[in-house]
């Protein structure tokens, strides 16, 4: 039995969003849509939403979010099976909850608070760091439309541990006829670079050809239908990730999951690439 897609709705742009990529990306894996709205209030308060069903912010309820976010799945695929939650209770952890029996969590970037200088949402951040599952959170343009792919492109942070991240982004670059670009970020350390065979470049080699290395054995499982580019690129993976993502449909990273540990499981770069990166991002949990 495959398990369905899950996206978190709350009625705002970006959830809206978030509902038309992940119908799309349904469809495309062909499994069913469960559309989850989780709140402690009973009323949804709200512009967007309110103005799409033609009702006043108050006179809107849980019921309307989830009903209008599944209408405007149905809308894009019509033969698409699609459930309904609407839950009284906190987000973050009604979505963890759901992303136990969920192939994927999509959501987007914030929700209803409207706050410019949130980069990513509260209840986005936690889904992402805590859930069983990948999480793929929805970077949004300025209306309320969902990004198209344009670059028949996805590309995967490949970094130690991180097999999972590599599987996933080879099934979606194969779902979608799309070029897989694996990037492996690399440094020489600080001491190295002061050291006499810099003027003849060995330290750069030896770690460029390291990361080549470690590039080839991420991807020898990768189905020899999937077209692969692979990239080893000096510089912090942060940055290396952020600007490969400007010219892709999906970025994918790992994040390690440590039994016991509280607080963001993400890491650094995974935390970056959320607040900053130009397309949806797929967050994998790697078990340590």
């Amino acid at each position: 039995m495959k398990l369905p897609l899950v996206v978190g709705v709350d009625g705002s742009e970006p959830s809206l969003r978030a509902v038309d990529w992940a119908a799309d990306e349904a469809a495309l894996r062909q499994v069913s849509l469960r559309v989850v709205y989780a709140s402690l209030w009973e009323r949804y308060e709200g512009a967007a939403l309110a103005r799409e069903l033609g009702k006043p912010d108050g006179q809107v309820r849980a019921e309307d979010v989830v009903e209008a976010a599944a209408r405007r799945a149905r809308a894009r695929h019509p033969d698409l099976p699609i459930s309904r939650a609407a839950l009284p209770e906190e987000p973050e952890y009604a979505l963890v909850r759901e992303g136990k029996n969920a192939s994927a969590l999509v959501v987007g970037t914030r929700g209803r608070s409207g706050v410019a200088n949130l980069l990513l949402g509260s209840v986005s951040l936690f889904v992402a760091a805590h859930a069983d599952c990948p999480v793929i959170v929805i970077r949004g343009n300025n209306d309320n439309q969902a990004r198209t792919a344009v670059h028949g492109r996805v590309v995967v942070g490949v970094g130690d541990e991180f097999a999972g991240a590599v599987r996933f982004a080879a099934q979606e670059a194969e779902r979608r006829g799309a070029v897989l670009e694996a990037v492996r970020a690399w440094r020489c350390p600080a001491h190295e670079s002061v050291d006499h065979p810099l003027i003849t470049g060995e330290p750069e080699h030896v770690h460029e050809e390291r990361a080549a290395q470690a590039l080839e054995a991420a991807l020898r499982d990768v189905p020899p239908q999937v077209k692969v580019e692979r990239r080893a690129v000096e510089g912090p993976a942060r940055r290396v990730l952020l600007a490969a993502a400007h010219e892709a449909d999906l970025l994918v990273v790992g994040a390690r999951r440590r039994p016991g540990h509280f607080g963001l499981q993400l890491g650094r770069t995974a935390h970056t690439v959320l607040h900053h990166a130009a397309c949806p991002i797929a967050v994998v949990p790697e078990r340590a």
